[in-house]
Order: C-alpha cells, then sequence, then structure tokens
C-alpha cells in the first residue's frame, strides 16, 4: 500500500484518490447505472474532497496561520481560516 512520505505527497495523494471517484460518477451516470449506486460514488467523491480539505487546512494551520500569527497579523489569519470554516 502506498504511504505518502509527507503532507504534499499526502494531499495529491487523496487529490487523485477523488479523481478516481469522480471518473467513475461519470461513467456510472453514461452508463445510466442504478442512480442509488451513483450516489454512493458521489459520496464517495464528497469524503474524499472533504478529506483533502482537511489535509490542506492542517498544513495552512501549522505553516502561512502560524507565521501570520508570529508576525503579528493574528486577525487576518484568523479571519481568513474562520471563513473558511463558514464555507464549510
Amino acid at each position: 500500500m502506498y504511504k505518502p512520505k509527507n503532507k504534499h505527497e499526502r494531499i495529491v495523494h487523496r487529490l487523485k484518490i477523488s479523481l478516481g471517484h469522480l471518473k467513475k460518477v461519470i461513467s456510472m451516470v453514461e452508463d445510466e447505472a442504478y442512480c442509488i449506486d451513483i450516489i454512493h460514488q458521489s459520496k464517495a467523491l464528497q469524503k474524499a474532497l472533504k478529506e483533502t480539505d482537511q489535509v490542506i487546512l492542517e498544513n495552512h494551520l501549522s505553516t502561512c496561520a502560524a507565521k501570520a500569527i508570529r508576525e503579528g497579523k493574528e486577525k487576518k489569519a484568523i479571519a481568513e481560516i474562520m471563513d473558511i470554516i463558514k464555507k464549510t
């Protein structure tokens, strides 16, 4: 089993998983597969994308946001993060 080495590799790996799910959903729709089966695959795609977002956010918090806070830009960093949280 493939084990990504760092966050960048984890993000790319998760996006490739999402792409695989998306291709499957498209194929199922084109083949007029059973609707519930398409929804199951679509949910897998959504879960894969959500997990990707979590890895990206974790990376952002430990790098970009932490740096901004150290530089005294905590209000901007917090506002940015809150904006993303509100969109989810």
